[in-house]
């Protein structure tokens, strides 16, 4: 009656006992069946290894690796690189892996490439560089080729690490090297260009500023001095002369007696020592100082008498020897000679000084142009060196890594676990080939069940007659005989319709 009314737990226990048989006996055998399949599956075995992931043994803060992309990223290429064509197909004829059928050679690499697994360990503790390890497995229809394949693709992930880090080292290196050349021939052509400039604006350079303004200040001094002595040397000189002008107006006097020309000589004597005494004066105070104007006064009373005076004789100041001169005259003459000597090279000094001094307020003049130019050149020079030295710097440190990759003190796999001999196969596994069986079983035994207790429309009790004919059974009368057979219609899904009619049942009811 499943599918006319709500069963109660009193009906399910009803048809358990009515119909159990035919649960129990698919139960019971298709256990068995799931058993004897595992005798004709093919058997796998997987064996597996276990590769850990040593950290740089030399601290990083005293050679930095090159290679810093991350392990899983890293994994992953190796990954890829070894499950490629031809790195799987020299395996899979070596070992003549999956050739029982008739299969292709992209069949068998595709099929290898399933049976490889490659499992990464998270580490729960935290870390700053990836993944501490990873477990490498292979699949295969006997244990010792699983075994063998497992440790040959082991073998490969710890030489492609190895190979990997070493290429890019010396790639890396290789590559720094190629840079620092390029940067040499930048910094000698910026070497050049300032040396160049060193030597076409020397003294001119800001460094040489400082120097230029004390020589300048030293120079100045010299031309002062030099100034100073030569107006001490030209009084001198006159002073020479008036003294020999004397001499040689003593001479007429002693042969002839007469002659007046000794007055003008001492007046011209005593206005050459007035003009020396104002240019002093006119060198420290202005015009309009008392002892100033005193001198220039006496300056213009003395030229004034001057012009009014006779001209002078015979008397000549001249230094050139006389054969009719005395002593006296001579050695005057004498000295004469030497103090306008002296009085020359004291004028080609002070030209020098001059000239020297000139040169130098030049170059103090262009500093500004040149110090911007030389700014320019020497800021590109810096430049070009910082950037040579830090390639020098990572040049060094690539090296360092390199022949720390070639002796193998870097981050490289250690294998921690060789690949094992799987004792038992993966699969097919017998208990689960039971238990699926059991289970198969009973799921067939309950759907016969029910789906013949859906076409069964027997009515066998007053919820039945209650379901169909919505009366309650006013009392029951026992069967002792055989039923008489009934002929019922069959509806779409050859289901019977119950029949309740009165005649031969032992039922009996009535409404009301």
């Amino acid at each position: 009656m499943l599918g006319h009314r709500a069963l109660t737990v009193q009906d399910y226990i009803t048809i358990l006992k009515r119909r159990w048989w035919m649960i129990a006996i698919p139960a019971a055998i298709f256990p068995i069946v799931g058993y004897a399949l595992t005798f004709l599956v093919q058997p796998q075995y997987i064996s597996q290894t276990l590769v850990l992931v040593e950290q740089q043994k030399v601290p990083e803060s005293y050679v930095k690796a090159v290679v810093t992309e991350d392990l899983s990223g890293r994994l992953a290429s190796m990954k890829e690189q070894i499950l490629s064509r031809s790195r799987l197909q020299p395996i899979i004829e070596r070992f003549n892996l999956f050739a029982n059928g008739k299969l292709s050679m992209d069949e068998r690499i595709d099929l290898t490439r399933r049976n490889i697994g490659i499992t990464p360990i998270q580490s729960e503790i935290a870390r700053t560089n990836g993944l501490p390890g990873f477990f490498i497995s292979f699949k295969a229809n006997d244990a010792r080729t699983a075994q063998l394949v497992c440790g040959e693709i082991q073998s490969l992930f710890v030489s492609e690490n190895l190979s990997d880090r070493a290429a890019s080292a010396a790639g890396t290196t290789e590559f720094l090297k190629s840079q620092l050349a390029d940067a040499k021939a930048k910094l000698d052509e910026q070497d050049a260009r300032l040396a160049k400039f060193q030597q076409t604006y020397m003294g001119k350079l800001p460094a040489a500023e400082a120097s230029n303004m004390n020589m300048l200040t030293s120079l100045n001094t010299q031309l002062d001095a030099a100034t100073q002595a030569l107006a001490r040397m030209e009084q001198d000189k006159s002073y020479a002369e008036s003294i020999l002008s004397m001499q040689q107006a003593q001479q007429p006097q002693t042969t002839e007696r007469g002659g007046g020309a000794v007055a003008p000589q001492a007046q011209q004597l005593e206005l050459q020592q007035l003009q020396s005494q104002l240019a002093d004066l006119k060198a420290r105070y202005t015009d309009d100082y008392p002892d100033v104007v005193s001198t220039q006064r006496k300056i213009n009373e003395l030229e004034r008498k001057l012009a009014q005076a006779p001209p002078p004789s015979v008397a000549s100041a001249s230094s050139a020897p006389k054969p009719t001169d005395s002593l006296s005259v001579q050695q005057t003459r004498a000295q004469l000679r030497a103090m306008e000597q002296g009085i020359a090279q004291k004028k080609r000094d002070q030209a020098a000084i001059q000239a020297e001094l000139r040169t130098y307020q030049d170059r103090v003049a262009a500093s500004p142009a040149v110090e911007e130019e030389y700014k320019s050149i020497t800021r590109d020079t810096s430049t070009a060196q910082a950037f040579y030295d830090d390639l020098l710097n990572k040049l060094n440190q690539s090296k360092m890594a390199t022949d720390l990759e070639r002796r193998q003190q870097g981050e490289q796999f250690r294998v921690m676990d060789e690949p094992n001999l799987p004792e038992s196969p993966s699969s097919p596994k017998r208990s689960v080939f039971v238990i699926g069986g059991f289970a198969a079983g009973l799921g067939l035994g309950l759907f016969i069940v029910a789906l013949l207790e859906y076409l069964d429309t027997a009515v066998r009790s007053e919820r039945d007659i209650w379901a169909f004919t919505k009366l309650p059974t006013l009392g029951v009368i026992g069967f002792t005989g055989d039923p008489e057979p009934v002929a019922t219609k069959r509806n779409l899904f050859g289901r019977r319709s119950p029949d309740i009619t009165a005649g031969g049942k032992p039922l009996m009811n009535a409404g009301g």
